[in-house]
């Protein structure tokens, strides 16, 4: 009985994280959002962030886990970042180490701005996570567009964020 329920289990697992790395996002569909959040750690999430603000689909970004030390200056110098859409437009935020870190201080930046609708920008194989644990802090009155920075993830990566993921849908609920 132990052995049938341990290989109904692993079977389960094995099905969902073939759904897992077959839906990975794509960048997600041409609609303006209120904000822009860019969880940092990963190529090419700025590069989005930045070029959605530049086609004007938000007001406002939050680049959200970046190094206390990082300054708006060093975004122009890696990344080309338009000054003038620094000035007005981004925001830097320091106070998250990681993915449920980013949702509250994403959360705290929403509420401050007063925004309901806000476009997650993360690497495809990242997004299910982050999009949980923002969805589980901002609650039904926010909606969050998916975008997905397309990559090229190892069997590795995927397996261990598939896993995070699952571990935080089971621990969420419990308080964890």
């Amino acid at each position: 009985m132990i052995v049938r329920l341990g290989s109904l289990v692993l079977v389960i697992w094995a099905l969902g994280f073939v759904w897992f790395t077959v839906a990975l996002p794509g960048p997600g569909p041409d609609q303006r959002t209120d904000g822009i959040v860019v969880v940092t750690g990963g190529p090419g999430r700025i590069q989005r962030g930045v070029a959605l603000m530049e086609a004007k689909q938000a007001r406002r970004m939050l680049i959200s886990g970046v190094d206390r030390r990082v300054r708006p200056r060093d975004l122009v110098a890696e990344y080309g970042v338009p000054r003038r859409l620094i000035a007005c437009c981004i925001d830097l935020g320091d106070e998250s180490v990681d993915t449920r870190s980013n949702a509250d201080e994403t959360a705290a930046w929403v509420a401050r701005h007063k925004y309901r609708s806000v476009r997650l920008v993360t690497t495809d194989w990242h997004m299910a996570r982050a999009r949980f644990e923002l969805r589980r802090v901002l609650g039904d009155g926010v909606a969050v567009v998916p975008d997905g920075v397309r990559s090229e993830p190892s069997f590795v990566v995927l397996m261990t964020e598939y896993t995070k993921y699952l571990l935080r849908r089971v621990a969420a609920p419990l308080g964890y």
